[in-house]
């Protein structure tokens, strides 16, 4: 039986995260008082394996009744049972903006400002956090990001290396995303947008995929990225973060960013990293301008 505890923080995407779930087979159940969980366990190991996997989401909904959490797990341990601890995770400011495009309450902020109630609810899961088994920080996810992430850890059975790598191709003409970490600039590579046959094709196309990885300068930049990556992620994980957001760039974002941004994708995933990709401006409408 595989039983998961999805907790986090109000507005990260918990509610998201129930549905990806019970579309793989999970039985659900919000906002189970804690106090609970041992019976429930129980009951679900009787169920002749109609309950095979159970998902049950604590959270800061349930008060007092929280501290009620460690206890009832121990018991689940006790009696035999294994756990897992989903928690989600949000940048403040992204919290605040969710919950003011839904106009929702926080719970902790009924009667008090909203930027004070996530603050006492990060306070007061922070115990929560540090035994979590996978932690996700959902805050430049979008939904279909979210739901690979969920489909990867518990239907793919993907080694956690704890870290999120998001990679992203996009064109300099329509601006650098302003969330990434790391940024690299490959307008060096010789371009295929000057050659007639893929002037209009993408790096996704396999004659301007083999154009582009074929090139001397793109091995060479490769083989470098892959050396800095190897140390760089390690470390980061060892500071803690999270998520890693790397942009690979090229004029237009349709020819030799994508085709790069591909390449990196397949190695790090490769290596069992976490990697979610997103070609950002492939689509865009570039003629006239290189790629």
């Amino acid at each position: 039986m595989r039983f998961v505890i999805v907790t986090g923080m109000s507005g990260a995407g918990k509610s998201l995260v129930t549905k990806y779930l019970e579309d793989i087979g999970f039985f659900c159940v919000d906002n189970l008082p804690p106090a609970l969980i041992p019976k429930f366990a129980e009951i679900s190991a009787q169920s002749d394996g109609k309950m095979e996997k159970i998902a049950l989401v604590i959270d800061i909904r349930g008060g007092e009744l929280l501290h009620d959490l460690f206890p009832a797990l121990n018991e689940v341990k006790q009696a035999g049972f294994s756990y897992e601890i989903l928690f989600l995770e949000a940048d403040d400011d992204v919290l605040v903006k969710r919950y003011k495009e839904s106009r929702r309450q926080h719970p902790l902020s009924l009667e008090g400002r909203l930027v004070k109630g996530i603050k006492e609810e990060r306070k007061a899961l922070e115990a929560i956090k540090l035994k979590a088994n996978y932690i996700i920080d959902t805050s430049t996810l979008v939904t279909r990001q979210l739901k690979q992430e969920i489909n990867g850890i518990f239907l793919e059975g993907r080694t956690f290396k704890g870290i999120i790598i998001n990679i992203v191709s996009f064109g300099f003409k329509y601006g650098i995303p302003t969330d990434c970490d790391l940024v690299f600039d490959v307008r060096f590579i010789p371009n295929p947008y000057y050659i007639a046959p893929m002037k209009h094709k993408t790096g996704k196309d396999q004659m301007v995929k083999e154009f582009v990885l074929e090139a001397a300068e793109t091995k060479t930049f490769l083989t470098k990225l892959d050396d800095m990556l190897d140390f760089l992620i390690p470390n980061y994980i060892k500071e803690g973060k999270s998520q890693l957001d790397i942009g690979i760039g090229c004029t237009g974002g349709r020819h030799r960013s994508v085709a790069i941004a591909d390449e990196v994708y397949k190695r790090l995933e490769a290596k069992l990293h976490r990697v979610i990709i997103d070609h950002r401006d492939i689509e865009k409408d570039g003629r006239g301008v290189g790629k």
